[in-house]
């Protein structure tokens, strides 16, 4: 059986992820109040950010700069785009 939650990106019932995808508490609350859906919407979300601000993934700095993104996305005002950013056109 799915496991549901109150998604806080989708605001509705929603089938939950199957794992804590992140370690520590914030990782745990995402998996008490994300969606699969809403934690896909995230990961294209984060791909953005790393290829506008040509981050690294494994760098300390852009690390500790993604989790800030991350929560705020989730719990907290949004993640902004980066102000020079044109999605592509399809």
């Amino acid at each position: 059986m799915t496991r549901m939650v109150h998604c806080v990106v989708l605001k509705s019932e929603a089938p939950g992820l199957d794992r804590v995808p992140y370690p520590g508490p914030l990782g745990q609350r995402i998996f008490e109040q994300v969606s699969r859906e809403g934690w896909a919407r995230w990961v294209k979300h984060q791909v953005m950010l790393i290829n506008e601000n040509r981050l690294s993934p494994i760098e300390p700095k852009a690390r500790k700069f993604l989790e800030a993104e991350m929560e705020k996305y989730f719990f907290g005002p949004g993640s902004e785009r980066p102000p020079d950013f044109r999605p592509p056109e399809t």
